[in-house]
């Protein structure tokens, strides 16, 4: 754990956020650089070459007096007898790799251009997963830039970015970093990164960043030399120590790394990965503490700053505000819709996809936030969850989804639902998506219903660890009947390049018309406020599980009422549709109101796989939008 030293605040032609100490608790020689190692008898601070012994102080928190290395100049740590540096465990640069020493990085020789940057809310928005190494063909920040006019077209409010920290090799995921507060040299490193999120913000677009607190990476892991780092285990690797000896610079190193990424690098926010892996029995929690800090930051900063929990708990008091007893984080992904959503366009009902597979159970899902909330699991073969008030947990505090990185990714083939799925069904599906009380996310490529899949894949450079990765995937789904051949080489190149978009498609075909269509559902939900109204107890859902429709009805308790009606069969059918004169505002098919009149409920007749977005009449009939057409 390294602390430098405050500076003043830099000019304001460089940086709005003034530097901040990283360790306020330690006592650091003016010009030093300080390392937590508790359990070390001699610690040297290898600089460009040269040796300088450092001295024990407080807390265990060795230092040196020596000036602090400028910038571009590489250093590293020794510990005890050892001749090859380590890297800092809080390096911001690493540009030949985890394994070598790391390079100073100075935030202030960054130069950003967003001073009058606001930041963005997270009610009322849609966000957009991507991964840098996949998004484009040079997989790079800057050629991510190239792209992000598509994503303000799209109209989506937020990029979360998959995780960027360095990782050991040139491609993966991200989720096996480990050097947190770096920043993943082949996408662009530090500056790189900066770039991007500079760039999204002169687009009006704010950036999500993936964080993984809850494991480290087998390959280049060096925090466990310096000091104890963890306990026990995760399916993923060894578990951070949170609340044993020493977990105290455990915590702070993971709260500091989270609030350097929004101070310094700029994000408006973090998506914490499977916070239901880290062990902490504290009596105050990692993730409250955490929560009060940024949301310290956010009111000094002076815009949103907004934390996301992956969690597999169902439990509410997660998102719950620190006031009435919870965690206060501001929202959480929710499994419970995808599996609702999935189930219901695919007909799969195998693993966890067990408990989901009606449109009732969709239906209470919607209204309910979860579906297992305290009721029985047959996956799990126990009870799980715990209900959400919906009175007073607003919608969009639940991230909704139809794909994600792991849905998508974790499947034998990286199969996304383009491959299965008719046009008309994944436009079904974006709609009941888009019109939910939820905050939606789409999963890059999702819009124009990629042909491309987005599989597994690592490269670790040990071709031991390499063989046992592979290995593993492969053993993995062997257990469901998947042959070795059919199972992607995690390993391969071809299995990167695979996964990347296809950045014609958008262009041609029927993606083009379910690209115009996502674009249009994005548009009408910010044009009604009955669509981005977030309280559960204004929703109502009807289903008729043998006619194969649902329908959603939305209100904004002003006034507003928009109806979304679905036809997820092969036959047309008439839906009963609460509403006496109604205009379809946007279809992707054939969609007929007919008006019962007397103030009777009327219906709309919908061919196969379409649905159709309807209001109350105001002044003269229009006609339908449809996927080519804009929203008024």
């Amino acid at each position: 754990m390294t602390h430098t030293d405050a500076t003043a605040r830099p000019p304001s032609d460089v940086s709005e956020f003034p530097d901040r100490p990283e360790f306020p608790t330690a006592s650091t020689p003016t010009g030093g650089l300080t390392v937590w190692a508790p359990h070390r008898s001699r610690v040297a601070l290898w600089l460009d070459g040269n040796v300088h012994e450092m001295r024990r102080g407080n807390q265990d928190l060795w230092h040196t007096t020596c000036d602090l290395p400028p910038h571009g100049v590489d250093y590293g740590f020794l510990l005890d007898d050892a001749s090859t540096p380590l890297p800092d465990p809080r390096s911001l640069w690493q540009p030949r790799g985890v394994h070598a020493p790391s390079r100073r990085y100075d935030h202030r020789t960054f130069r950003w251009t967003d001073q009058g940057w606001t930041g963005r809310a997270l009610m009322g928005s849609v966000i957009y997963e991507l991964h840098v190494g996949t998004f484009t063909e040079r997989g790079t920040f800057d050629a991510a830039i190239d792209r992000l006019d598509h994503l303000v077209s799209l109209g989506v409010d937020f990029v979360e970015v998959m995780p960027v920290n360095a990782f050991d090799g040139p491609h993966g995921w991200g989720y096996d970093g480990v050097l947190w507060y770096a920043v993943h040299e082949p996408y662009g490193g530090p500056d790189g990164f900066k770039r991007f999120v500079d760039a999204c913000h002169a687009r009006g677009l704010a950036v999500l960043l993936d964080v993984v607190y809850n494991h480290l990476g087998p390959s280049g892991a060096c925090l466990g030399e310096f000091g104890p780092y963890f306990t026990g285990s995760t399916p993923w690797g060894p578990a951070l120590n949170l609340d044993g000896p020493g977990s105290d610079e455990v915590r702070r190193y993971v709260v500091d790394n989270a609030l350097g990424w929004l101070r310094d690098f700029h994000v408006d926010g973090l998506r914490l990965d499977a916070v239901h892996a880290l062990v902490d029995r504290r009596a105050t929690p990692l993730l409250e503490e955490l929560a009060a800090e940024v949301d310290a930051l956010a009111a000094h900063l002076r815009r949103p700053l907004t934390l996301v929990a992956e969690s597999d708990l169902n439990d509410p008091r997660l998102v719950t505000a620190r006031e009435a007893g919870g965690h206060g984080l501001h929202a959480q992904w929710n499994d419970d819709v995808h599996h609702c959503l999935h189930t219901a366009l695919t007909g799969e009902r195998q693993g966890y996809y067990a408990d989901f597979g009606s449109l009732t159970a969709l239906a209470a899902t919607l209204r309910e936030g979860f579906f297992h909330a305290g009721t029985w699991s047959s996956f799990r073969g126990r009870s799980h969850g715990r209900p959400v008030d919906t009175r007073r947990l607003p919608g969009h505090r639940f991230v909704a989804f139809l794909q994600n990185h792991d849905q998508v990714g974790n499947r034998a083939t990286g199969d996304r639902l383009s491959a299965s799925l008719s046009p008309g069904l994944l436009a079904c599906g974006a709609a009941i998506l888009l019109c939910s009380p939820y905050t939606p996310m789409l999963f890059m490529g999702e819009e124009w219903g990629a042909g491309t899949p987005w599989q597994f894949f690592a490269s670790f450079p040990d071709p031991e660890l390499a063989e046992a990765v592979r290995r593993g995937r492969r053993a993995e789904f062997a257990e469901h009947g998947w042959g070795a051949a059919e199972v992607p080489d995690p390993i391969s190149p071809e299995t990167v390049e695979r996964s990347r978009l296809d950045w014609s498609e958008p262009g041609r075909g029927w993606h083009r018309e379910l690209l115009s269509l996502y674009r249009a559902l994005v548009a009408l939900r910010r044009a009604r406020p009955a669509l981005s109204d977030p309280w559960l107890d204004r929703l109502g859902v009807d289903v008729d599980e043998d006619a194969r429709w649902i329908v959603l009805h939305r209100t904004d308790g002003r006034g507003d009422e928009v109806h979304l009606a679905c036809n997820l069969g092969q036959e047309a059918v008439r839906v009963p549709v609460a509403g006496v004169d109604l205009d379809v505002l946007l279809s992707n098919g054939t969609a007929t109101p007919d008006v019962a009149g007397d103030g009777h409920p009327g219906w709309v007749e919908l061919g196969p796989e379409t649905f159709a977005v309807l209001a109350a009449r105001v002044g003269p009939r229009r006609p339908p939008v449809g996927p080519s057409s804009s929203v008024v």
